[in-house]
């Protein structure tokens, strides 16, 4: 069986194993441990949402936070694979709790930062939010076309879940900084981060549509 899960370096790493041995022996399942993704973004909307009324030291703390439920969130999602396919506890619905709640966490964090800027761009902020989370429900979308075409599945970037969530976690730690230095326009690192992340997802939907349409062609012609 073709393994397609997003290639990770992280997944081979002793702490990973240790976590998900873990996990194993705790009894969870990896549903349970998709569904804490949910849990992990939805706490990540929360901090973000705060941030937005908050200054100096208290903003520095939301958003470190929200940096922390971003990374939390990954670790659920790394660790619910691990579980169901190293330690065999796969279920009959593992398809649906694999790509169904990250779909979630994604509108949650992204939509999140849009919220935490809706005061400082109330015409933009927001907006960059809700833009970077329906691009990310585009390529999620396209790599399933692909596979339910007959493709292997595509996590071709340059903003892949990965790369937005990286960007996003960066945002969050220059923009806390910032805060902390008193900086006035401390929230232009989040909006940047944001923008990036939009340019770079959708090149990604724009990349994985050519690839996928390339493969297609060739199928066809060696048909």
């Amino acid at each position: 069986m073709t393994d397609n899960r997003r290639p990770l370096k992280s997944r081979g790493t002793g702490w990973a194993t240790g976590l998900a041995r873990l996990c194993a022996r705790m009894g969870l399942s990896p549903d349970t441990i998709s569904a804490l993704s949910v849990v992990c973004a939805g706490a990540g909307f929360w901090v973000f949402w705060m941030s937005a009324t908050a200054e100096g030291a208290e903003r520095a703390g939301w958003l470190l936070a929200a940096g922390v439920a971003i990374q939390l969130r990954l670790l659920a999602n790394l660790l619910d694979g691990m579980v169901a396919v190293e330690h065999g506890r796969g279920g009959p619905l593992g398809p649906v709790w694999n790509e169904l709640p990250d779909r979630i966490a994604d509108a949650l964090l992204l939509v999140g930062a849009g919220m935490a800027l809706r005061i400082y761009d109330p015409a933009f902020g927001p907006m960059l939010g809700w833009i970077a989370a329906l691009l990310a429900v585009l390529t999620a979308y396209i790599r399933e076309l692909g596979r339910g075409l007959g493709r292997n599945a595509d996590f071709a970037g340059p903003g892949a879940k990965p790369h937005r969530m990286a960007a996003l976690t960066l945002g969050c730690i220059v923009a806390a900084g910032l805060a902390l230095a008193n900086v006035d326009h401390s929230f232009a690192a989040l909006w940047l981060a944001l923008a990036v992340i939009v340019l770079l997802t959708a090149a990604t939907a724009v990349r994985r549509t050519v690839r996928l349409a390339r493969w297609l062609k060739a199928t066809a012609g060696s048909a």
